[in-house]
């Protein structure tokens, strides 16, 4: 059997209508599930897949291919609903699924600068722009990588060899090498211990206040206590933005006590680092500009389609003494300037996808004035969500919200304690299928807590309304 005549666009453009007809099916579907999401739950139903038969043996029709697709779709997350409130997952903007649409069809791999030539060119402008945002100066730069967790692995491993000077004899027979994180902070940490050699052990968790927010005094202390039991501490991590509550550690008290003992200091702010962008409330990351690294995820609060994560260093070029490792087989960018780089040398991945583009895209169709009115937008539902938490007797939050990310749960006097956990399980399945509001349900302090994160440009105080009126709705049943 001959290929289906659709099965690529062929360089002559013989198929032009034919593939044109395919991908205008594609996107109708696309926009139809995008400009309905009102108008279905946040979360789909229980998803009764069948099993997969396996590969076919001939092609499958184009149109059911896209009967398939469609019943995917139904079953997907519906992360455009401004009632989908409980997780870091946005909306996308338009312009980052073109974005996404063109890099795949261009299928570039920014290994090397000839198999890339615009986007090798692109991605350091960029990366250096958003550097010079959160303040680390001229000598700054980074590079994109898929997910906060390969971020957070690479900035360790380059404060590792820094520290230990571990890049070509690693850390073996040296002090087992730590690192100090807020006892809250993302589990991506210990996974990077893990792989670095480390041990999850290698991540000792700081004492938090009642915001969830690094104690600088434990950091010091803790400091002291590794170097009686012989370890050899190397980088400190705070946090812009935790996963449950949103929180910020004091960043300038710590980059104190950090430089004090000459340790590394990463900043995780893949949500919370969008802030920046907001003249508002960019204070909030005051001291960001002292660290060493710092991770951003624009798929998060800058709204680019996944995958979209960043690692920033203050002086860039520290990567090329305590990272690169060259690759050979890729040659030299002949005739091309010498500060052209091959960034897959300089990066915990090699092949990588054009992700540059979408999120250049982004920034030049939503700018910084867009942002900064979403960012606005959504500190101001905070608050009002915090006030209305406040006004019942019955709801209690985790902590002072620092971000649009409030943590509470039910407190319900006429219940037990032990009870408790139970009844915000049941609240959260009655917003999801009486109000259409999907709220998550982290454990924290060994608890049960519901988390809204108030990330949907157009979620608005009437959804916040419907979303009160349903908890009291719940708690009257008491």
């Amino acid at each position: 059997m001959t290929l289906p005549e659709t099965a690529f666009i062929r360089p002559d453009g013989s198929n032009r209508e034919a593939v044109r007809r395919l991908l205008h099916q594609a996107v109708d579907l696309l926009v139809e599930a995008m400009a309905t999401a009102d108008w279905r739950f946040p979360l789909p139903d229980p998803v009764g897949m069948a099993p997969w038969p396996g590969v076919p043996e001939q092609s499958v029709a184009d149109e059911d291919v896209l009967a398939e697709v469609r019943s995917h779709r139904r079953q997907a997350m519906n992360a455009a609903h401004p009632g989908y409130i409980g997780h870091m997952d946005s909306i996308p903007s338009t312009v980052s699924i073109i974005g996404d649409m063109v890099a795949a069809a261009v299928n570039s791999n920014l290994l090397r600068v000839e198999m890339s030539p615009v986007f090798s060119r692109l991605e350091p402008q960029v990366m250096a722009a958003l550097a010079k945002a959160f303040g680390l100066g001229d000598r700054a730069g980074g590079v994109l990588v898929s997910g906060g967790s390969l971020a957070n692995l690479q900035a360790l491993a380059v404060a590792r060899n820094v520290k230990l000077n571990a890049l070509k004899t690693g850390v073996a027979g040296t002090s087992p090498p730590v690192l100090f994180a807020s006892e809250v902070a993302h589990t991506s940490l210990q996974k990077a211990a893990m792989m670095l050699g480390l041990g999850t052990d290698g991540v000792i968790p700081l004492s938090t206040n009642g915001d969830s927010q690094i104690e600088p005094s434990d950091l010091a202390h803790q400091i002291e206590q590794a170097r009686q039991r012989g370890q050899h501490p190397f980088a400190v991590v705070a946090t812009a933005g935790t996963t449950v509550t949103g929180s910020i550690d004091p960043i300038p008290e710590i980059a104190q006590v950090a430089q004090a003992h000459d340790l590394w200091l990463h900043v995780d702010a893949a949500y919370g680092g969008a802030v920046v962008f907001s003249e508002r409330y960019r204070h909030q990351l005051q001291g960001i500009e002292q660290a060493d690294s710092v991770t951003f995820n624009p798929q998060k609060w800058l709204y680019v389609a996944k995958t979209c994560a960043s690692i920033l260093f203050k002086d860039f070029q520290i990567l090329q003494h305590h990272f690169r490792v060259a690759a050979p087989y890729m040659g030299d960018n002949i005739g091309d300037n010498d500060a052209l780089l091959n960034l897959g040398e300089f990066t915990v991945q090699g092949t990588r996808h054009a992700d540059i583009l979408k999120l250049w895209l982004s920034l030049q169709h939503i700018g910084k004035a867009g942002y900064s009115h979403i960012i606005d937008h959504n500190y101001a539902l905070a608050e009002y969500f915090t006030t209305q938490v406040q006004q019942r007797s019955f709801l209690t939050l985790a902590g002072q919200p620092q971000m649009n990310i409030i943590c509470f749960r039910g407190t319900p006097f006429q219940l037990s304690q032990e009870r408790w956990d139970a009844w915000n399980q049941a609240l959260q399945q009655y917003l999801l299928t009486e109000g259409h509001t999907f709220l998550s349900l982290p454990t924290y302090r060994g608890q049960r807590w519901l988390k809204a994160v108030l990330l949907n440009p157009y979620t608005t105080t009437e959804h916040l309304d419907n979303l009160f009126h349903g908890i009291d709705g719940f708690a009257s049943r008491l």
